[in-house]
C-alpha cells in the first residue's frame, strides 16, 4: 500500500505545472504558446525573466525530489523507489493537469535522482552546468546530464539506480529530439544571445 501510495503522490505531484502556473499568474503569459512552447524554467525564463525561470527551476526539482524523499522513510528497495523517481518524471511529461502533455522533465529528474544518490547527481548537474556555459545551449547541458546518470551512478556505487538512470536518459533524449535536430543544424538557439 505504501509502494501504490508513493507512486500516485509522486505522479500528482510530478503533474503541476508550475512553469505554466508562475509565467500565467505572475505575468499574465501562457509559455505553450511563445518561445519553445515549453512550461520549463528555460523557456519561462526567456519569456518573463530570469527570477520566473529560477522560481520555476526550483519548484520543478523539488516536486521531483520530495515524492522520493517522503517514500524513502516507508519504503527500503532500489526497485521501488526507482519507480517512484520515475512516476514523478513521468507526471512532469504527461501532466494530468494538462491533458497528459507536459515537459521536457530535465529539472524534475535531478530532483528525483538527487533523492536517491546525491553525489553522482550532484557530479551529474555540474556536467550539466559546465556544458552549459561552454556552448551556451541548455539543450546540451539537459543531454549531458541524461548521458551522466547511468555512469555517475555506477562510479558512485549505486548499481541499483542504473537500470532507471539509463530508461530516463532514454526518456531525455526523446524529448529532446528536435534539440538534438537543430543542434545538429547549428539552429539550436543560445540560452544567452550572443553580443553582435
Amino acid at each position: 500500500m505504501a509502494f501504490i501510495v508513493s507512486i500516485l503522490i509522486a505522479y500528482i505531484l510530478g503533474s503541476i505545472p508550475f512553469g505554466l502556473v508562475i509565467a500565467r499568474t505572475l505575468c499574465s503569459t501562457d509559455p505553450r504558446e511563445g518561445g519553445s512552447k515549453n512550461t520549463g524554467a528555460t523557456n519561462v525564463a526567456r519569456l518573463c525573466g530570469t527570477k520566473y525561470g529560477i522560481m520555476t527551476l526550483v519548484l520543478d526539482v523539488l516536486k521531483g525530489m520530495l515524492p522520493v524523499l517522503f517514500a524513502a522513510n516507508w519504503i527500503d528497495s532500489h526497485l521501488a523507489l526507482s519507480f517512484v523517481a520515475l512516476a514523478a518524471i513521468l507526471g512532469h511529461i504527461f501532466s494530468c493537469f494538462m491533458h497528459f502533455k507536459g515537459g521536457k522533465a530535465v529539472a524534475t529528474t535531478i530532483g528525483a535522482f538527487f533523492a536517491l544518490a546525491p553525489w553522482a547527481t550532484f557530479f551529474s548537474a555540474a556536467l550539466c552546468l559546465g556544458m552549459v556555459a561552454l556552448t551556451g545551449h541548455v539543450s546540451m547541458g539537459s543531454l549531458t546530464v541524461a548521458l551522466a546518470l547511468p555512469i555517475f551512478m555506477a562510479l558512485t556505487g549505486n548499481f541499483g539506480y542504473v537500470p532507471v538512470a539509463l530508461i530516463v536518459m532514454v526518456i531525455l533524449f526523446w524529448r529532446h529530439k528536435d534539440n538534438i535536430r537543430r543542434l545538429a543544424r547549428g539552429e539550436e538557439n543560445p540560452w544567452i544571445k550572443p553580443k553582435e
